[in-house]
């Protein structure tokens, strides 16, 4: 664990260097440096496996405040490869909280450093675009061999993260959203007649957050979890009402798996994407996918819903997007984010097929989006009603 005090530093490929106190682990890692604007949920945040591969800058001024509990993990464990922070906070006060930030960072091995003004490196990513940086605690590197360990990394374009963050084995999942009022004005399941056995699910892992699985659960699902490289022909075999495609990291251009899977599927049975499921649904359709400038990382996006023109808060968290030009005319773009106007959502005109370029499940962050669910519980309903 890092010494109280210690030094460490983050070298960007640009040339510049942040030094600053060292908290969590001792060490050197690579990554890609984005900025993140939530004003709460980092516990979500560290533990959400679309970040592997980066380094993540928090804008809030104060992070720690609230520690780390042992139900608000998104995932199995940490993937990020960084954390930097303005100020570490010097208490904790939750009721819930186990462990200390520095502590539970420390134990997952992931290196944080604070003391770094966020909001001028925040207004340096805004110009250049995500950069490549080298954190570390090593006093004896020196300046410019970090920086041109940042310049040497390749990067994540073209590469395949998921493979470090899917599951290796099948899993079912049964745990529904706990303090279930925090979602109820949203929830429309009393009006919905679901199958007295319930709906089966069959979600690839691609980088899947919990919250998701619970989502889905109290919608009344039964959901069954696969690896990003499950065959089609086993997951039909595991007779699914409805196929999920999870959230995830890197390049969506890189899973030409999940792609030939995702295309195979469309026209078998309804198909939800979030995120990079999103992205692997919009070259299943024939589309493509580009690197946005900085992406979108946090809990305060807005998002128009064109068909009804309703703007939604959302959170984000991706680098990448589909370009619309690029889709069929069966496919509509159904949202748009306000910032960039990009691609946030979609749905073929014949199929039922939708995607969400953002994460309605909120973790952390707004609630605005959770009908989602719904319409994906209706197209199951009404696909088994067709084929029964």
């Amino acid at each position: 664990m890092s010494k109280r005090g210690s030094p460490a530093r983050l070298a960007l490929e640009d040339g510049s260097v942040w030094p600053g106190t060292a908290f969590g682990a001792e060490g050197t890692r690579v990554g890609e440096v984005v900025f993140n604007t939530s004003l709460t949920g980092y516990q979500e945040i560290l533990t959400d496996p679309s970040y592997a591969g980066q380094i993540v800058v928090m804008t809030a001024p104060q992070i720690g405040n609230t520690g780390i509990n042992e139900e608000d993990h998104e995932s199995r464990q940490a993937f990020l490869n960084g954390f930097v922070i303005r100020e570490l906070s010097p208490r904790v006060s939750n009721w819930r909280a186990t462990s200390t930030l520095s502590d539970w960072l420390n134990e997952q091995g992931i290196t944080g450093i604070t003391g770094i003004d966020t909001r001028a490196l925040t207004r340096r990513i805004r110009e250049s675009g995500s950069l490549r940086g080298v954190l570390t605690t090593d006093a004896e590197r020196g300046d410019g061999d970090l920086i041109e360990q940042a310049r040497a990394w390749a990067g994540l374009d073209g590469v395949d993260m998921v493979q470090e963050v899917t599951c290796s084995d099948p899993y079912h999942w049964e745990e529904p959203t706990d303090n279930e009022w925090e979602f109820r004005q949203y929830m429309e399941i009393e009006r919905i007649e679901t199958p007295a056995d319930g709906l089966h699910v069959v979600a690839y892992d691609f980088g899947i957050k919990h919250n998701i699985l619970r989502r889905l659960t109290s919608y009344g699902c039964r959901v069954t979890v696969v690896p990003a490289k499950t065959p089609v022909e086993d997951v039909l075999a595991l007779h699914p009402d409805g196929i999920f495609l999870s959230n995830g990291p890197g390049d969506p251009a890189a899973i030409t798996y999940g792609v030939d899977a995702a295309r195979k599927l469309i026209d078998r049975v309804p198909v939800f994407g979030i995120c990079l499921g999103h992205q692997i649904l919009g070259q299943a359709f024939g589309g493509k996918t580009y690197r946005l400038k900085f992406g979108h990382h946090g809990g305060n996006q807005p998002v128009k819903h064109l068909p009804t023109g309703r703007v939604e808060i959302s959170a984000h968290n991706h680098n990448f997007a589909v370009d619309p030009e690029s889709l069929p005319p069966e496919v509509e773009v159904t949202h748009i984010n306000l910032n960039d106007n990009c691609c946030e959502g979609m749905r073929h005109k014949e199929l039922p097929v939708l995607s969400i370029q953002y994460h309605p499940e909120a973790a952390p962050g707004p609630h605005d989006a959770d009908p989602l669910f719904v319409e994906f519980v209706q197209n199951m309903i009404t696909h088994r009603g067709k084929t029964e």
